[in-house]
């Protein structure tokens, strides 16, 4: 299987992580999937008034200097280490 295709197998499963998950791992994983699938930042940042928002925007631009690649090796190992930490913490 190719990195593309592991990308998207792991964003799959990142939609059923539990509902617990923390709004900065969320944070995490959603600045590596814009890196990874859009690249880096192509917008300014949105208003104060909009926190989430801008939250967002600040995430994917904490990870704007990596490649494509690294941000889909980085997201698929975010989102093993939070299965892991989800079934930890159901047994």
């Amino acid at each position: 299987m190719g990195l593309k295709e592991e990308f998207e197998e792991y964003a799959e499963k990142a939609k059923t992580l539990p509902e617990n998950t923390t709004n900065e791992d969320k944070l995490i994983l959603y600045g590596l999937f814009k890196q990874a699938t859009v690249g880096p930042v192509n917008t300014s940042r949105p208003g104060i008034f909009n926190l989430r928002e801008k939250a967002k925007w600040d995430a994917w631009k904490a990870v704007e200097g990596k490649s494509s690649e690294e941000a889909m090796n980085d997201y698929i190992t975010k989102v093993k280490q939070m299965q892991e930490a989800a079934a930890a913490a159901t047994s």
